[in-house]
């Protein structure tokens, strides 16, 4: 027993794993990208607290609050977790030795010819037996300990795949609810842009009886009412969407749970948002890791397989007691026992142990470039996401001037009516004209959070720490940052 224990110590046969070494990528950025001047690259970007506290948003608190609690899909990932981790304690408990107590109960008939006894009768008789057997697996290529070794990554991987459906529940919700203020501030100003549309149908009405005007005069703004009544179909209906998206991550029907009135006012812009470096996104992102985790699973299996080409030795004890009566079970003269080593061997199987080694083999390659993909694919998420985040300041700039440059032009528009130099059509126009710059520059705001959000799920953030209070946050809200100019994108990190 002693060499047994001292030969089943010994190293399991197969590879042993190494964690892969992630690319040697210093940065995000492509040639020619631009780096949002909000994004910061840290070699440690850990924060205290849920990330998207930094939105400052506390109706997106509650309903996130909700979301982690109902949301079905992160059930069932918990639940899988859960059974990952009792097949490992399994493999666990089955490198131990195995006792179990047995008792039987038979009717035989002894066929006394059979040895030779002839002329005698055959007589039945019944035989009891009652005793506990012991078997213990010495696991001397440490095929056990490899079994065991795959089933705790395995649970190791199915723990990084809940975290990542935590952090992709997080960042689903935060994005509908990003659309839905977004959308109701599309939706308020086309209103607006209905209501000012009656208002210049009225006093074309009004010149027209007056004879100051044709009434062909108020066709273009019957035309621009048209056209404005048309896009509010298409905004509600992606409205209800939004809001339904939502009601099923919260994990409730859109007849029983309805979200808030998120509107853009009540987010705030962060004003620095930190960014792992590639090195460290590597061993933070939980797809990463989860990919990890599942090469070292497969690397087992190797082992595991090798291990069949071994002899299997197990140590096998029993003690029985065994009688024709029930009475006389427990006598001195009714105990038997067993106890040694017993050991099998391949010897001809037409391949297989080795076919099934050669085919673990492989599919420990498929997960390392597996792995590998899913890193490169990380780093591409973070790269557009980041190159988005940097055309969404532009373009906001942009906008903002043209939105600026469109109210000056309304406004010297209606000076020119009211002083009788220029046709109202004029003002139509130039009203039209800035209002589509407003509206240009809300979707542009919306666009922005949202890809924001989007920043925040491709680095990883945390979603799990609850400190007792929110981080202060430095930003803007949208609506103050609406009216000021953004700084100029910052050379690539």
């Amino acid at each position: 027993m002693a060499a047994g224990l001292t030969l089943s110590g010994c190293a399991a046969v197969g590879p042993k794993f190494s964690p892969p070494l992630p690319p040697p990528a210093n940065g995000y950025a492509g040639a020619g990208d631009q780096a949002p001047a909000r994004a910061v690259l840290n070699a440690d970007t850990r924060v205290s607290g849920p990330w998207w506290r930094a939105l400052g948003s506390p109706a997106l608190d509650q309903v996130m609050t909700r979301a982690l609690a109902n949301n079905q899909t992160v059930a069932s990932a918990q639940a899988t977790l859960e059974k990952a981790r009792a097949q490992a304690e399994r493999d666990r408990g089955a490198l131990g030795p195995d006792a179990a107590m047995g008792a039987s109960f038979q009717r035989q008939r002894i066929n006394t010819s059979a040895f030779g006894f002839a002329g005698f009768p055959s007589p039945t008789i019944s035989l009891y037996n009652i005793g506990p057997t012991v078997s213990y697996d010495l696991d001397i290529a440490g095929g056990g300990r490899r079994r065991l070794e795959a089933a705790l990554a395995a649970a190791q991987a199915q723990g990084f795949k809940a975290d990542a459906a935590y952090l992709t529940l997080t960042g689903n919700v935060a994005l509908q609810a990003v659309r839905i203020a977004a959308l109701r501030a599309q939706i308020q100003t086309v209103e607006g842009f209905i209501v000012d549309d009656r208002k210049s149908i009225d006093i074309v009405h009004r010149a027209e009886e007056e004879g100051g005007s044709a009434p062909s005069a108020g066709l273009g703004g019957k035309l621009q009412l048209q056209q404005d009544l048309a896009l509010l179909p298409q905004l509600t209906q992606q409205l209800a969407q939004a809001r339904h998206a939502l009601a099923l991550l919260v994990g409730e029907a859109p007849s029983q749970w309805s979200p808030p009135d998120f509107t853009v006012s009540e987010f705030t812009l962060p004003a620095a948002i930190p960014v792992d470096l590639p090195s460290a996104l590597a061993r933070r992102r939980p797809d990463i890791q989860a990919a990890e985790a599942q090469l070292h699973a497969d690397t087992a299996v190797i082992g595991m397989e090798t291990a069949r080409l071994y002899p299997d030795v197990r140590l096998v004890a029993g003690l029985s007691q065994e009688g024709l009566t029930p009475g006389s079970l427990f006598g001195f003269g009714a105990t038997a026992y067993n106890f040694g080593p017993a050991a099998t061997a391949p010897l001809f199987d037409g391949g297989q142990i080795r076919a099934d080694r050669r085919a673990a083999q492989a599919q420990a390659r498929a997960s390392l470039a597996q792995y590998r993909q899913t890193v490169i694919t990380a780093f591409v998420q973070v790269s557009d996401v980041l190159s988005a985040l940097a055309q969404d300041e532009e373009r906001l700039t942009t906008l903002g001037r043209a939105e600026e440059t469109a109210r000056a032009s309304l406004e010297d528009a209606r000076s020119a009516y009211r002083l009788g130099g220029a046709p109202l059509v004029s003002v139509v126009v130039a009203d039209r004209t800035w209002r589509r710059a407003s509206l240009a520059r809300v979707e542009a705001l919306g666009q922005q959070l949202s890809d924001i959000v989007a920043l925040y799920g491709a680095t990883a953030s945390d979603w799990r720490s609850t400190p007792e209070a929110a981080p202060a946050s430095s930003g803007k809200t949208l609506q103050e940052q609406s009216g000021k100019r953004l700084a100029p994108p910052r050379q690539s990190p």
